[in-house]
């Protein structure tokens, strides 16, 4: 009788867990559920997270917040960035040169694009304007001393800064915002973008370096920053804009190589060519990686025939990573290399590239 008692107990325990998990289907209302439980549980735990609130890290969260806020209607997340903005006067960090720090200003051109409060829009327009009026002339390379920080010497980078430069070029129509972030970005790509395997190298000290399986080594999140990088980037250029055709050329390429790391449970790993090594997901990169397929199905640059399932697979596998009350796991912490992540392992970063996906799915369901 006891041991019966204890299996009901136990089923009904299971049972109400199972019924607070959220479903994976490609529908708004399913979408809506799972990124608005993120949405609060990360809102809710803001005050624990150890990354300065202009740091890159919580720039990243800012966008996806701020586009989940848009297609979805759900106005905290406005207000969740608008009070930072608000309590650091829509500064940026203290590094004028480097990519990280105008991360941030992702986010702050949103809510001026909502507001259209010009105080919001002046001090990330001055940062840029300074920089792209004043170049470095630094090497792009890691391994050099000033190039490494004022210069777009690393993958990540290319998430960070250019989509700022592109949105001020067409809200400005001033073309030093754009021709700075073509010769810098293109540059970049020249010195870390691996034509064999349509993939970068996370910096150019990981050029030389090998998996254990004897593959090169494509950091995930790097490459994950590099394709999500691209929409943003693409979104905030004008149509008739000539350099956007650069950018949607290097997406497509980009595109088939994350088509073939998927793994088979629909995640991708910390290392793309050796994803033996790394049993778990890296959300970070999925989630990039998924909101870059979603993007490129919507827009008609995938086929769909060939990245419906790539994509569907995709949103599962993050689905099926967030805990009953919202929070996010499987998100490696900050690096610069493949590193594993558990199942608790959590950063607004990783959280900012979810909201970025669910936001793509939704706006591609009709």
């Amino acid at each position: 009788m006891k041991k019966n008692l204890i299996s009901i107990v136990l089923l009904i325990i299971a049972s109400s867990l199972y019924a607070q998990q959220f479903s994976d289907k490609l529908r708004k209302a399913d979408i809506a559920k799972v990124c608005n439980a993120v949405v609060n549980w990360q809102i809710k735990h803001q005050e624990e997270v150890k990354h300065h609130p202009l740091d890159w890290t919580n720039g990243a969260l800012y966008r996806g917040m701020t586009e989940w806020g848009k297609v979805s209607g759900n106005e905290q997340c406005y207000d969740f960035v608008q009070q930072i903005g608000e309590k650091y006067n829509w500064n940026m960090w203290n590094r004028v040169y480097h990519a990280d720090d105008i991360c941030v200003g992702q986010a702050f051109i949103e809510i001026y694009r909502k507001l259209g409060d010009k105080r919001i829009l002046q001090p990330v327009m001055e940062r840029a304007f300074y920089v792209a009026h004043h170049p470095s002339k630094a090497p792009l390379l890691k391994t050099d001393a000033i190039g490494t920080s004022e210069r777009w010497s690393w993958a990540d980078a290319l998430f960070m800064a250019p989509p700022v430069y592109a949105a001020l070029y067409t809200l400005t129509g001033d073309s030093i915002y754009l021709d700075y972030m073509d010769s810098e970005y293109k540059e970049c790509v020249d010195s870390l973008f691996d034509k064999e395997y349509s993939l970068f190298y996370r910096d150019n000290k990981r050029i030389p370096l090998r998996e254990k399986n004897g593959a090169k080594q494509f950091w995930g999140r790097g490459n994950g920053w590099v394709f999500a990088g691209l929409p943003l980037i693409i979104d905030n250029l004008p149509t008739d804009c000539e350099s956007r055709n650069y950018y949607i050329r290097l997406f497509i390429k980009m595109a088939d190589a994350v088509r073939k790391t998927q793994c088979e449970d629909g995640a991708w790993r910390a290392s793309l060519l050796d994803p033996d090594s790394y049993e778990m997901p890296e959300n970070s990169c999925s989630a990039f990686m998924c909101y870059g397929i979603a993007w490129g199905i919507r827009n008609g640059y995938l086929a769909n025939r060939t990245y419906k399932k790539v994509l569907s697979k995709a949103w599962k596998s993050l689905v099926n990573a967030v805990h009953t009350d919202g929070k996010l796991g499987y998100i490696q912490p900050v690096g610069a290399a493949p590193k594993a992540a558990g199942y608790d392992a959590t950063d607004v970063y990783g959280v900012g590239a979810f909201l970025l996906a669910g936001s793509e799915i939704y706006k591609g369901i009709k």
